[in-house]
């Protein structure tokens, strides 16, 4: 027989059989006081004895915390790593409602991983139409939240947040005019260039001035600057609104009596209304400017016969269509943006996820309701 030294509070005692059977009789408590020391020396004897079982004699053991149950369980996991036995004998009632408590029979089972598969087609579908379904209900809930706001800021006008309009005006509109100047200016050229590289052989120069009006004012000038916008000022809404819900500002809004729709999306619309169409007029000038600068210096035009022919061709019309679209495209744009952050749900990768539908349902919306006014244009107008 062989002592183990004290360890602070309690006394642990270990009988070695000749068939190289241990047992270690425990007194009192292991507790975060003595576990330590227990695994240290119960350690270096099983090292140096390399037994075939340990018994663990629990007869007199009065208490145990969650530090001395880990120490039996390392006890445990050290004879299983020497493939050894490992047995507990005499718990009290005491210490067998503890050991139940933190499951020790399965403490250190080492639970197989498996592989989930992955889920078949008919699954897949069906998760897509349940969420397109569910999607296409919150789109309708919110068309009439956004409806309602609209109405009632035009009967209390004092309601609508000016400061914030004309903020999300400038981010909009003046903030976007750089790029979307120089873009249209480079479209403008390019057409007018490739252009004339085909009407030259039939000595119709000219007319290069009238294709770039035509297709800037009708189709390019109000599909790319919705584009742009969808890509600069449709993405902001998305983040913004989307960071505002799961950081709690929108709930927040909601308790302390506001509106967030009216309160967050209707200065944005408004802006959006009022500022894309004058962007898409700016496309107009800079595309129309484009094409003079090739006809002034590729095709040897002067500069009265490009304009003289642009405003021939052109008509009030033309650019009000052009400008009646890009209002339709901002508000789809403002829309979609606001539907998407208002969406989010969880941490910050469904904000990423949130702003690239945004932009990815904005475009193709825009390139939808443009194929129909084409259709509107041709057939009925």
């Amino acid at each position: 027989m062989e002592n183990i030294p004290e360890s602070q509070l309690d006394k642990y005692e270990i009988r070695e059989k000749d068939e190289g059977d241990i047992t270690l009789h425990i007194q009192g408590s292991i507790t975060a006081f003595n576990a330590a020391s227990l695994i240290k020396e119960v350690g270096s004897i099983l090292h140096d004895r390399v037994p075939s079982s340990l018994t663990v004699d629990l007869e007199k053991a009065t208490y145990l915390d969650d530090y001395g149950v880990l120490a039996l369980a390392e006890l445990r996991e050290m004879m299983t790593k020497r493939k050894g036995l490992f047995h507990l004998d005499n718990p009290g009632e005491k210490v067998k409602e503890i050991l139940s408590i933190f499951d020790f029979d399965s403490l250190d089972v080492k639970v197989p991983f498996e592989k989930k598969p992955p889920p078949s087609v008919f699954i897949r579908f069906g998760e897509a139409v349940l969420d397109l379904i569910s999607d296409a209900k919150y789109m309708v809930s919110f068309v009439g939240a956004v409806l309602l706001s609209l109405l009632y800021v035009c009967f209390h006008p004092k309601s609508l947040r000016a400061d914030d309009t004309f903020l999300c005006m400038r981010r909009t509109g003046v903030d976007a005019l750089p790029i979307v100047s120089l873009i249209s200016f480079l479209l403008g050229l390019i057409i007018a260039f490739m252009s004339s590289i085909q009407l030259r052989q039939f000595g119709a120069d000219i007319y290069v001035a009238s294709l770039v009006s035509v297709a800037m004012t009708y189709e390019l000038g109000p599909i790319m600057t919705a584009i742009i916008v969808a890509g600069r000022s449709g993405s902001s809404f998305a983040s913004e609104i989307g960071t505002m819900k799961i950081s709690e500002e929108v709930d927040a809004l909601f308790t302390m009596g506001f509106d967030p729709t009216r309160f967050l999306v209707v200065p944005k619309i408004l802006s959006a209304v009022i500022t894309v169409p004058v962007l898409t007029l700016f496309s107009d000038v800079f595309a129309i400017l484009g094409g003079l600068f090739v006809g002034v210096f590729v095709l040897h035009l002067t500069s009265g016969a490009y304009i003289n022919q642009t405003f021939e061709t052109l008509t009030l019309f033309d650019v009000f269509w052009g400008v009646m679209k890009s209002g339709v495209f901002a508000i789809i744009i403002a829309w979609i943006g606001c539907l998407r952050g208002f969406q989010v749900r969880g941490g910050a990768d469904s904000v990423g996820r949130g702003t690239t539908s945004a932009v990815v349902s904005s475009i193709f919306l825009i390139v939808v309701i443009d194929s129909i006014f084409a259709i509107i244009h041709v057939y009925w107008l």
